[in-house]
């Protein structure tokens, strides 16, 4: 799930905000639990970001993409298969959670946490666009390979 992580940020990294990543650690959560899900954000996230440029942020993107793959074990906890009306929800919600925390960063070393935020509203909102889509051709397609 790394790879496939990895190998899909490295590849739509021309679109911004719009890759496979979080999708995938949704998918992994759902599927396989939440520590699986926080270890293919942690390996993923680092390995990508070896390539991709590493700096402040990728501690944030680890923490906001394992938030991610926590709350998506969560699933597990309260149905089995959950319809992809929860999930595309939740993809939504995760693209701008994913921003909320990243921006902590920011926040962090510029002092100004909401103008930041509100110039990332484009960004974050692209992720939860590409989240729904990706959730729509990824999740059935993993289920599938994980049930069998």
């Amino acid at each position: 799930m790394a790879a496939l992580c990895v190998i899909g940020r490295i590849g739509f990294q021309f679109m911004p905000n719009i890759q496979p990543m979080t999708a995938i650690i949704i998918c992994s959560g759902v599927l396989l639990g939440s520590f699986v899900a926080m270890s293919v954000a942690l390996i993923a996230t680092y390995v990508s970001n070896l390539l991709l440029g590493m700096g402040i942020w990728t501690v944030w993107q680890i923490v906001a993409w394992g938030i991610i793959g926590v709350l998506s074990g969560q699933f597990r906890r309260f149905e089995s298969t959950p319809s992809l009306l929860w999930l595309i929800t939740f993809g939504i919600f995760c693209g701008y959670l994913y921003g909320i925390i990243v921006n902590i960063g920011t926040w962090m070393y510029t002092g100004k946490y909401f103008v930041y935020y509100l110039t990332s509203l484009p960004f974050d909102s692209l992720h939860a666009i590409g989240n729904v889509l990706f959730l729509v051709f990824l999740y059935p397609v993993m289920s599938r390979y994980v049930y069998q």
